[in-house]
């Protein structure tokens, strides 16, 4: 059994910042929901704090991570030694997320990437997920095998870069809408949303109850549309 902490010591914060990739793990709530581990690099990954890390989101085609923190907040950020001495460093924590466009992500990139290799592909970025991090597990990392970093690639530059905030968002709106699971990711509105977290919560439960919890959203949305309907008069 490794080691674990209950924050991030000087040492191995220095060890993090040394690496060029780590893994993101989450999962929904639903027994039957599927585990989803994101491989990311870049040098987005930073640690803020003794128990808080950060990194940057680039927009792709699938939205678990950020359904998963939306449904639960649980999240695991795993990071290797592919060369010198072997090491394993997971991070246990709870995260929340600033979708880009918020003063909160504007704030945070201009701290923290401004002027890094990550500011030309800031088109790209869809939010900065920041992670509350209450254990620090360090274990060998004897049966990783030793790679040769050659470099990042450049692909992100090469589609992000020529592309505007309008297609950014479309693509958003066309890929991230929600989970693999059904859990809202981003939509384009409240309404969309609302819409997709009661579809997300339907198909995970019994059938009877499925039927109950659309006949109640039914009946809310009739009595606040007479409402409101009432109020304009």
């Amino acid at each position: 059994m490794g080691n674990f902490y209950e924050e991030i010591k000087p040492e191995q914060k220095a060890w993090i910042e040394k690496q060029k990739m780590f893994v993101v793990a989450s999962a929904p709530l639903t027994a039957k929901g599927n585990i989803n581990a994101s491989p990311k690099g870049r040098d987005s990954l930073r640690v803020l704090n003794s128990n808080k890390v950060c990194y940057l989101e680039m927009t792709g085609s699938g939205i678990e991570t950020v359904s998963h923190i939306h449904e639960n907040g649980r999240l695991t950020i795993m990071l290797m030694a592919f060369e010198g001495a072997p090491k394993i460093v997971r991070l246990f924590g709870r995260g929340h997320v600033l979708k880009a466009g918020t003063p909160e992500f504007k704030i945070m990139f201009e701290e923290h990437y401004l002027g890094s290799d990550l500011e030309p592909i800031q088109q790209g970025a869809r939010s900065i997920i920041v992670m509350d991090v209450h254990k620090v597990g360090v274990s060998c990392g004897f049966g990783v095998p030793l790679y040769e970093f050659s470099g990042q690639r450049n692909n992100m530059e090469k589609y992000w870069g020529n592309k505007s905030k309008e297609q950014v968002d479309e693509y958003v709106k066309l890929k991230n809408i929600r989970s693999i699971d059904g859990l809202p990711g981003y939509s384009s509105g409240p309404k969309s949303s609302f819409s997709h977290w009661v579809t997300a919560c339907a198909a995970n439960l019994p059938s009877a109850v499925t039927v109950s919890m659309a006949m109640a959203v039914a009946f809310g949305a009739g009595v606040a549309a007479t409402t409101m309907a009432i109020k304009a008069k």
